[in-house]
Order: structure tokens, then sequence, then C-alpha cells
């Protein structure tokens, strides 16, 4: 069965692991000890051995500990690299602080002062490359073996519905999760009723009957929302029979995206969208970056600046700065500065308002200020105003968040986060005159899965890709 072989893999990998933790900690003490890089004296050597060799006997098992901690030995058909790496990094940076301060508290003993404090941050060094090495090696023989039909997981579907579909579809998207669909259970469906090679092989009532078969290893449960008074009773059935049994809800037609769970004392609460900057700490991390940043960038960018206003002053009338209303954060309006790039209408002069961005009367200096994106630096002011971040959504006038937003599903939700000077869409090419529907699609996958990491590697792609605007006249 394939929990028998789940179970043998498991242990397997396990093994594994302790050879490539003994192996970082024996190539850490042999750079330190065994060559000439490290001035380690003979009599020390001699004096420390059966102490490294104690040390390295209880920091095997205490690393393997701290992996199932962290579920580095979860099933890994659909957990991704990017996961299992940062679960592996923090259990190493754990270990490696443990490490330190059981030498630090044994400070006073001689052989807690001789032990090469090198070594410990060579062997944190070797022991996350080697893992990550070896469990990716294993991840590519795995995939491999599944996409070739081995090591299969069996798989019955009960009920027929748009998340049934949605889950056939991946399933056959990744052969490499090794997920073999045996057929789905209905009680609306006909017999023989087919999808991408998945049929309808039965109603529900025969679940129990299928069961008892014990030729399954998973159940998923992908009944339609309509049926969801069948659930108690099919998850007993499952339960009853031992078969590990998962849920597809079938809701992902109105939340589309990943939700976030909250445990209210034992009631579980399923939030409509995931938005880490709602979280108070994660929004004042970011707040500090933008203000830090704001700073910094106005001290470097101020002569590109204070040429750009003498340009402007000096090639035509009017003032230097121009101001626009935007919808912000909680759809509050504010005034957005950028730097004047049209000329002043004769007859609108006396009231300070401006061409129209569909007029034509660019001026010269205009057209490189906005294909440059220097137009933009004076929102560096907005950012430290509060009004903006230097990275999320590009805000919208009033005019059109009207519009998009009955046009466009899930538009307001760009507006739960600060409007930001650049953004995921702009650096992968989505402004100006570009698809709204694509551009936000990139910032609502920016709203969901932000992180302090993902803005320096915005503001970095900025330098390369997103200064430059295409489409500017």
């Amino acid at each position: 069965m394939i929990k028998d072989n789940q179970k043998r893999l498991n242990h397997f990998h396990v093994v594994l692991d302790a050879l490539v933790i003994l192996f970082s900690y024996a190539l850490a003490w042999f750079i330190v000890n065994g060559t000439p890089w490290f001035h380690v004296t003979t009599h020390n050597k001699t004096v420390m051995a059966l102490f490294y060799l104690g040390a390295g006997v209880l920091i095997v098992p205490s690393y393997l500990i701290l992996y199932a901690f962290f579920h580095l030995y979860t099933p890994k058909r659909v957990q991704g690299r990017r996961v299992e790496l940062a679960n592996l990094f923090k259990a190493n940076t754990i270990g490696l602080l443990v490490i330190s301060l059981v030498l630090y508290l044994g400070g006073k003993n001689e052989y807690f002062q001789n032990f090469s404090r090198p070594m410990v941050f060579l062997f944190y060094g070797i022991n996350i490359t080697a893992e990550v090495l070896f469990r990716n090696f294993l991840r590519t023989v795995l995939r491999s073996m599944r996409s070739k039909g081995y090591n299969q997981k069996h798989l019955l579907l009960v009920g027929y519905s748009r998340a049934a579909e949605g889950f056939i579809d991946r399933v056959n998207a990744n052969p490499e999760w090794g997920y073999k669909i045996r057929g789905i259970l209905d009680d609306h469906e006909e017999w023989g009723k087919e999808y991408k090679g998945v049929r309808v092989i039965g109603k529900i009532r025969d679940l129990n009957t299928i069961l008892e078969l014990n030729t399954l290893d998973e159940i998923a449960i992908t009944l339609s929302i309509r049926e969801y008074e069948k659930l108690e009773r099919i998850v007993a059935g499952c339960e009853k029979s031992g078969v590990h049994t998962k849920f597809v809800p079938d809701y992902y037609n109105f939340i589309p995206t990943r939700p976030f769970m909250e445990d209210l004392q034992g009631l579980p609460i399923i939030h409509i969208r995931h938005v880490p900057l709602t979280s108070l700490p994660n929004a004042m991390v970011k707040r500090l970056v933008d203000l830090f940043g704001a700073v910094v960038a106005l001290i470097l960018f101020s002569p590109i600046m204070l040429v750009t206003a003498i340009v402007i002053r000096l090639t035509s009338p009017g003032p230097v700065l121009f101001s626009q209303e935007r919808v912000g954060l909680h759809n509050k309006p504010f005034k957005m500065y950028k730097f004047r790039s049209m000329e002043v209408q004769p007859a609108a002069r006396e009231k300070s308002q401006w061409t129209t961005p569909g007029d034509p009367r660019v001026t010269p200096i205009g057209r490189f200020i906005r294909k440059t994106s220097i137009d933009e630096m004076p929102q560096l002011f907005n950012v430290l105003r509060g009004d903006m971040s230097l990275v999320g959504p590009r805000p919208e006038r009033p005019f059109f968040v009207e519009k998009f937003k009955e046009e466009i599903p899930r538009y307001m939700i760009k507006h739960q986060v600060r409007p930001g000077m650049t953004g995921w869409a702009q650096v992968n090419g989505y402004r100006g005159d570009t698809s709204i529907t694509r551009r936000i699609e990139h910032d609502l996958y920016y709203i969901e899965n932000w992180t302090l990491g993902f803005d320096f590697k915005i503001l970095f792609l900025t330098f390369f890709k997103g200064f430059i605007n295409k489409n500017a006249y």
C-alpha cells in the first residue's frame, strides 16, 4: 500500500538527512582541524577530539527533531521548493542559535571555550547547502518516478463540481505529483460521463462499498456547494474506513485566490482574502522602509529633481509641479504630485488647470521626463506624507475607479493597501495603455503575496524595467 511506502520513504529520508548532517559536521571539522587555513594546535586537536565526537552525536538527532518540527518530512508531492527551503533555513538557523547559546552558557568550561566558533558557522553554511542539493535531487528523482507511473497515489472524487474539474485539471497538468484519479461518485451526473479522462463511476451511496475494497489511498470530497448537507455523512464513512480524506471546497469561483484560515477558539474562520499588510507588524515594517527609502531617494535624486524643475520653469510658463486627485488606501482620495509635462492652456491659467492626458500638447522636456519617469519623482513627498508607498498598485483617478469597479471583478481590492510609485504590474510591463485586467491580476498577486523581500525585488527590477515608459508620448 502507498501508506506503507510513504512511511518507508520518510524513514529513508530521515536516515539520509542524518548522513547529510553528519557529513556537513565532519567536513566543517576537517576544514578547521585538518587544513592549514585555521591555526589549531596538535594538543588542542587531541584534547578536543572526543568532545567534538560527542557534540556530533547530540547534534544529529537534535537537527532531525528540528526538521520534523518545521514539517520537512511532510509529503513533497505538492509542497513548493520555496516553502521547503524557507523551513530548512529556519531549522538550521535555530540550530545555530541553540549551539551558540550552549557555548556561551558553558563559556567557563575549558572544552566549551576551545570549541571552534568558525567550525559552527562552517557547519551552518555547509549543512544548508548540502541539504538543498540533496533534497532537490531527491525531489527530482521522486517526481521523475511518479511521472512514469511509479509511487502513485490512488484517489476517488466524491461529487462532480467546479472544484472536481479544477482538481482534475491540476492533477493532469502535474503528473509528477503521482496522483491517479480512479473516478467520480455523483448523484446527479449519469454513469460514464467523462471529464478529461476521469469518469463518473457511481452514486455517492456506493462510497462505503468501494471503501471496503481497500484499494484507495485518499478520498477527495469535491461536492457542489449546494450538496454540503451530505458532507457530515461522507466524512463519517471515510473516517470509519480509515482512509485519508481531503476536502476541496467549491467556492473558488467567488473566493478565487488563497484564503486565510483563522482559529477562533476552535471555530475555523475563513478570510475571503489574505492580505499580509493588514497585519500591524507588517504594516509598520513597510512604513518604516518607505520613510527611510523616500528620504534616501530624495537625497540621491535631488540634483536631478532640481535640474528638472529649473528646465520646466525656463521652457514653458506655469507651475513646476502638477497635482491630480487619485484614490488611495481605503478608497480615500489624495493629491498625487508630478513634474508638469503639459503646456498650460491659456484660457485655464487663471484657474491653474492643465491640459487633459489626451491633449497632444506635451512640452519637449515633458516627453523626456515622461519617458524616463522623472515626472514621477515628486511622489516621494506623497510617500513621506503617507498617501503612497514606494511599492504598491498604481493609483487611478476617481473617474476610472468608478468605471473599473463595475467592469473588472475584484478591482477594488487594490485599495486595501497603499498605492505605490512602482509595482509588480509595472516591472512586468503593464503600465500606461496596457491591459487593465492584466494589471489588476498582478496587483492582486502582489497584495496577497506581499513580503519585504518581494518589495525589494520590485524596487531592484524597477531600475532595469520600470523607469523607461515605452507608452509615453
